[in-house]
């Protein structure tokens, strides 16, 4: 059993995060946090997406604001 548990030890720290240890490594700041950014970059991408559509919704306005959905609203 426990060369099971040591072939999954094997499998992430030597094969799957072996490109994450070289990023880790580097001498520069910069390059060692290239996917940092790229992920960060991602996400602002997404938030100013999501904002401009509701910004959309919200000048149509296609919600159903009245307060006769909940008796203690």
């Amino acid at each position: 059993m426990t060369s099971f548990f040591k072939g999954i030890e094997d499998l992430f720290v030597n094969h799957l995060f072996w490109p994450l240890d070289q990023l880790r490594f580097m001498e520069s700041w910069w390059g060692a946090n290239f996917l940092n950014w790229i992920f960060m970059l991602i996400g602002f991408a997404g938030f100013v997406y999501w904002m401009l559509q509701l910004k959309q919704y919200d000048d149509n306005n296609e919600e159903d604001k009245t307060i006769s959905s909940h008796s203690y609203l």
